[in-house]
């Protein structure tokens, strides 16, 4: 007699997931150990999608890795088995941790290298930079090659220019890159516009999440980059969240009908776009991992109700909200202030509840900026501001919060 095959469907999936999210971690952990350990079962897993120009399939759910990853080697195996293969890191993330986790996790399980997308990003700037941290991240990560590697966060397509062209085209002939880009959190719009006028990007990440979405600039930058070919990765898709507005909480019952949080929520609304690739996110557990799982696999959308509210609270809640737009509040200022790493590093400890990345980001600069920020005048800045964010009680919070 043969033996039948049993198959987790994606209902069975999400009622799991909701469960264990809607517990303990330990309870998380259990439950994905009793789903692993069925014999013959098979799960569904998260969709793909097209990255852009490159052909490339990946899923639409990013494995951020700006966590403790060396330690975390189980949530690495249930992410590739529920379908979550795009992995994202930096030769910076936990001081290097984040690329030896990887590396940790290649080595001992080999077979699983071809199925990843994988995607690490450079500080470096120049050509001789970006070679050696190219080849100290392969190293680590115990591999020859990555899918994609982006230029670090940049705020100005300047900062790329025909030397980084030609340092592409060979890393990519060296088959140690495949595709090539760059991540960004400042004036991401016009980096996203000015690339798209180029032909050598591949892949661009940038901040992008309900708050943003309907804004005509970034519509115009995401069609700029779609008509380009450019594949686009979404992150920071939070967004930011306080459930004192009368329509967050018209939101959260909204949602909580059709069986969603409010992040999932705030997922499902960067997939209603078809020209997001992926979304990246910090899934530091295992809760989490099953709760954006469940997310990415449900087949409820959001109806154009839910939209629209998410719309009307982004506009009432907009003072509370950085958009990224540095180069108009700083070059305001008489000194040289990063206004928006800081409202970032401010947004990850009151939104993200990540006080330790909060703090850890914010001693990086230097002494007489941390001393001087709360005592500068920022009027001219808040008068420029298109969000309307008082930025001079943002920075001196900032200075008390994070100090």
């Amino acid at each position: 007699m043969s033996k039948k095959r049993s198959y987790l469907s994606r209902r069975d999936f999400l009622k799991t997931a909701g469960a264990a999210a809607a517990g303990s971690l330990l309870g998380a952990s259990e439950t994905v150990g009793k789903i692993s350990e069925s014999s013959g079962t098979e799960l569904a897993v998260v969709p793909t999608r097209t990255f852009g120009k490159t052909g490339a399939r990946v899923s639409i759910l990013s494995l951020g890795g700006m966590f403790d990853i060396p330690s975390n080697q189980l949530l690495l195996r249930q992410a590739v088995k529920w379908g979550v293969t795009y992995w994202d890191t930096a030769d910076c993330y936990e001081g290097g941790r984040s690329e030896r986790g990887v590396g940790k996790f290649f080595g001992k399980y080999p077979e699983t290298r071809k199925k990843i997308f994988l995607v690490t990003k450079s500080d470096a700037r120049d050509p001789g930079g970006m070679t050696r941290l190219l080849n100290r991240s392969l190293e680590r990560m115990k591999t020859d090659y990555v899918d994609l590697y982006f230029v670090h966060g940049i705020s100005s397509i300047d900062e790329l220019d025909d030397d980084t062209r030609a340092w592409a085209k060979k890393a990519k002939a060296e088959a140690k890159i495949k595709f090539f880009g760059f991540s960004t959190h400042s004036n991401m719009e016009e980096c996203m516009l000015e690339a798209a006028k180029l032909s050598w990007i591949d892949g661009i990440m940038m901040t992008y999440n309900y708050r943003l979405m309907s804004k005509s600039k970034m519509q115009e930058a995401v069609a700029a980059c779609t008509e380009a070919g450019i594949g686009l990765t979404a992150m920071k898709t939070q967004g930011g969240w306080s459930s004192g507005s009368s329509s967050a909480a018209k939101l959260v019952d909204s949602f909580i009908q059709k069986g969603f949080t409010d992040k999932q929520a705030r997922l499902k609304a960067v997939w209603e776009n078809p020209n997001i690739a992926s979304v990246c996110s910090q899934m530091p557990n295992l809760t989490i991992l099953m709760s954006n799982v469940a997310a990415a696999m449900g087949r409820t959308s959001l109806s154009a109700r839910d939209l629209h509210l998410l719309d009307q609270y982004a506009r009432e809640t907009a003072s509370n909200y950085c958009a990224g737009c540095s180069n108009i509040c700083q070059t305001a200022l008489a000194e040289d202030i990063p206004v928006a790493d800081v409202m970032r590093y401010l947004m990850y400890h009151q939104s993200y509840d990540d006080y330790d990345r909060a703090r850890s980001l914010y001693a990086r600069l230097s002494p007489d900026i941390r001393e001087r920020i709360g005592n500068i005048d920022y009027s001219l800045a808040e008068n420029r501001c298109p969000q309307g964010i008082p930025i001079g009680k943002a920075m001196r919070k900032a200075q008390k919060l994070l100090a």
